[in-house]
């Protein structure tokens, strides 16, 4: 089956993994965001902050992950799955700290396209910082507008959820796409 690809996606701390986890718990299919196991791994292998001191490498890593997710929803027999985040996020994220990457990041980009992507925007009122969220309000901010710049240039309709509960945001991603 060839199941629709939806993916949240905007800054840091925007609200993305407590959605998935809503949409979870209504019996959705959902992939987790890869990051953090990426990270938490590097640290196992001693880089305390692998992004920051290997950005290229934690890259590639986060792209292969994703392109498998993205795979791997293809083949599922549900109708729609929902993605924490996708492959343009993170051309997004290199373009943020102004560094180049190879073509195949883009190629990657190109050859894999979701079917909606919906974008959370910063909100100063739910944010937080953690052990693996480094990032402070601003630069969440700065982020926010590197992810609407990617995926516009790879030709996605954006679509904005609202500020609100997660229950209210769930709903108005789930009515957007005719699910209930």
């Amino acid at each position: 089956m060839n199941s629709k690809k939806v993916v949240i996606t905007g800054g840091p701390g925007t609200g993305k993994t407590t959605i998935i986890n809503h949409l979870k718990a209504l019996g959705l299919l959902c992939y987790d965001e890869i990051s953090r196991q990426i990270t938490l791994k590097a640290r196992k292998d001693g880089i305390d902050q692998l992004f920051l001191t290997k950005p290229l490498l934690f890259s590639k890593k986060l792209l292969e992950g994703r392109i498998r997710q993205f795979k791997a929803a293809t083949d599922e027999s549900e109708p729609v799955v929902f993605l924490d985040r996708g492959i343009p996020d993170v051309l997004a994220y290199m373009d943020y700290i102004g560094d180049t990457y190879p073509k195949d990041f883009t190629k990657a980009c190109n050859d894999y396209s979701y079917d909606y992507v919906f974008v959370l925007a910063p909100w100063q009122d739910i944010f937080t910082s953690d052990n693996e969220r480094y990032e402070n309000f601003e630069q969440a901010i700065d982020i926010h507008e590197h992810l609407l710049q990617t995926y516009t240039r790879f030709g996605y309709k954006l679509i904005d959820v609202p500020f609100g509960s997660v229950e209210h945001r769930t709903h108005f991603i789930l009515k957007t796409l005719n699910i209930q």
